[in-house]
């Protein structure tokens, strides 16, 4: 389940990030890290999922 996670989050980082822990703190953050720049996004989902 953690492939397809890592892999929705590098084409929609806050899908990935919201399966993994839903809407919280880190939902939002990533949602601005987003749309800020796509890469923070990206290696910021990543990093929630690993570490989970």
């Amino acid at each position: 389940m953690d492939v397809i996670r890592i892999l929705l989050a590098i084409v929609l980082p806050p899908l990935g990030v919201f399966l993994q822990v839903g809407i919280g703190l880190q939902f939002w953050i990533n949602l601005l890290l987003t749309f800020l720049g796509y890469v923070p996004g990206i290696i910021h989902a990543i990093w929630v999922i690993t570490r989970r």
